[in-house]
């Protein structure tokens, strides 16, 4: 398969349309749709899921109602398979938490004309400097 031309709409738009329903409380269970049902991996703060519905209960799970990001940056690249690499760079702030910064790794990968989460890595920049 070749590489996709258009590898930077593709991450910018799937970036935009995912945090769009991550941050609504109210749209967040939609997120389910943009995983597969067993071969989607997420890791988040090191901890390691296989599967939309288990990546789901991850996600239901966090205890914040409000969530403010800014993007920094959105890199993406074309995969040899035709799947998209995407790097998110930013800053969130979670109910009334102090502001933090987050990178968050996405792939996806290509299914006919769409595309589905294959792996999502989630870390906030938090540094122990004790």
């Amino acid at each position: 398969m070749a590489l996709n031309p258009a590898y930077e709409d593709i991450g910018k738009g799937f970036v935009q349309q995912y945090y769009a329903l991550f941050d609504d409380p109210t749209q967040r269970c939609n997120l389910v749709n943009m995983y597969n049902t067993e071969s989607s991996f997420m890791t988040f703060e090191g901890i390691q899921i296989q599967g939309s519905d288990k990546i789901m209960q991850k996600l239901n799970s966090l205890g914040f109602q409000k969530i403010t990001r800014v993007l920094t940056a959105v890199d993406s690249q074309p995969m040899f398979d035709g799947g998209v690499l995407i790097h998110v760079l930013g800053r969130l702030q979670a109910d009334e938490d102090p502001p933090h910064a987050f990178s968050q790794i996405f792939v996806l990968k290509s299914l006919g004309s769409a595309f589905f989460c294959q792996h999502d890595i989630f870390r906030l920049a938090i540094h122990d400097t004790a």
